[in-house]
């Protein structure tokens, strides 16, 4: 059949549908599968039952279930849920905004593919600071080129481990620049911007006249998988985004945007042509916990100590494990639900390593993906994997002993 070119770009192989696509044949079977990939957020009991909860207190309450599932609900937000949580991010942070600054649609990867293409197009890119950056941002531009990258300086801190830092020294905002975009944790390698590098790059859009896309899917105030002291900023050039998934709820698809009205408009106008309306269950569902603070509660008691002690404990797992010629850096865990493992001596690219590993029935992401948008190529790019530590703990523990054994095999 005969495409358009916004037809050929949409339906061609991309890291993010080949990683669904992996993630749906993986469970596919009877063999014994270790879902190190993918970014499935981890069943904690304790938030599980809160979420029951929920659903018993609609279910008693007469109509509420009707109004729930049987009403269309708004292109920019259900009214209680956008005062709610302004509510809350004034009270817990002094930021200026009410309802009017809140909109919602039908998950974060919907929210970036109308950002990216409201403020980014033919003749404007999206600049990403720091690369490697979430694997579902690169194919949303309906343009090519339309986004582009900047390396980020590698710091080795010691013990075995590394970071990413923005390098302003390379760092250049084209004439062309329609915006900004980073992830904070960031996806895939949890590195936390300080907040430093939050100021200077929202002062670099300022003085553009541009804004700044702060993705905080894994963040404060909730779901609060961030190990770091830091703080969340919004300002008028920020559009800080949010979501309900990692929070455990990753099939209700709810994502959060917060920015300035007219912004909020936009997003909201061209949410109603692409969607209509927004899905109400998960706005409803958590309405009442954001407005008592509970959603913090659970966030910081539940969510926080259980990724905080298994990413320590993956960590201690990847070190037994792996053997000492295996010459390998783990990038320093500050936040979000993976770990991202850079094999400095490799003989196969992680695109052939992750293959290897598919036949050892160990599905992880390689990293190859997360480099999109660069202008010269960086062999960085094929050293590096990215494991989701959230799963069974012992499936995770032998889905590392099964990578030690394959990247052994391969490595100089």
């Amino acid at each position: 059949m005969e495409l358009s070119d916004f037809g050929k770009k949409f339906t061609e192989r991309s890291g993010i549908l080949d990683l669904m696509d992996d993630l749906s044949q993986a469970l596919q079977g009877t063999e014994k599968k270790y879902m190190l990939g993918g970014g499935n957020p981890a069943h904690i009991p304790e938030v599980q039952r809160v979420f029951r909860k929920r659903v018993e207190e609609i279910l008693r309450t007469p109509g509420a279930l009707e109004a729930m599932l049987g009403n269309y609900d708004s292109a920019t937000a259900n009214a209680s849920f956008a005062e709610a949580l302004a509510s809350l991010l004034k009270n817990q942070f002094g930021w200026p905004i009410g309802p009017e600054n809140v909109a919602v649609t039908n998950g974060s990867q919907t929210a970036f593919f109308l950002l990216f293409n409201i403020f980014g197009g033919k003749a404007r890119k999206i600049v990403f600071p720091l690369c490697p950056e979430y694997i579902g941002y690169a194919d949303q531009g309906i343009y090519p080129d339309q986004f582009l990258s900047f390396p980020s300086r590698i710091e080795e801190v010691g013990n075995g481990f590394f970071k990413y830092r923005v390098d302003f020294g390379r760092l250049e905002i084209p004439a062309d620049a329609g915006a900004l975009c980073v992830s904070r944790p960031t996806n895939p390698t949890g590195n936390v911007l300080t907040d430093g590098e939050v100021r200077e790059l929202s002062r670099l859009v300022s003085q553009r006249g541009i804004p700044l896309f702060l993705d905080n899917a894994y963040g404060l105030p909730f779901p609060r998988i961030i190990f770091e002291e830091v703080r969340p900023y919004w300002d008028e050039n920020v559009v800080f985004s949010m979501s309900l998934s990692k929070l455990g709820l990753p099939s209700v698809r709810t994502g959060i945007v917060v920015a300035r009205k007219e912004i909020v408009r936009a997003l909201s106008a061209a949410n109603a042509i692409a969607n209509l309306a927004n899905g109400g269950i998960g706005q409803i569902l958590v309405t009442p916990l954001i407005r008592s603070g509970e959603i913090l509660r659970i966030s910081e008691e539940y969510i926080y100590p259980f990724y905080k002690s298994r990413s320590s404990q993956t960590i201690q797992w990847i070190h037994e494990a792996f053997p000492k010629h295996l010459d390998y850096r783990i990038h320093k865990s500050e936040g979000a639900i993976f770990l991202w493992i850079w094999f400095k001596n490799l003989r196969i690219t992680t695109k052939e390593l992750y293959e290897k590993l598919k036949q050892r029935h160990v599905i992880v992401v390689p990293g190859e993906y997360f480099f999109f948008g660069l202008k010269e190529p960086w062999e960085h790019s094929t050293q590096c994997i990215r494991l989701n530590y959230s799963g069974p703990e012992e499936d995770v523990k032998r889905g590392i002993e099964i990578i030690a054994e394959v990247a052994g095999a391969y490595t100089r």
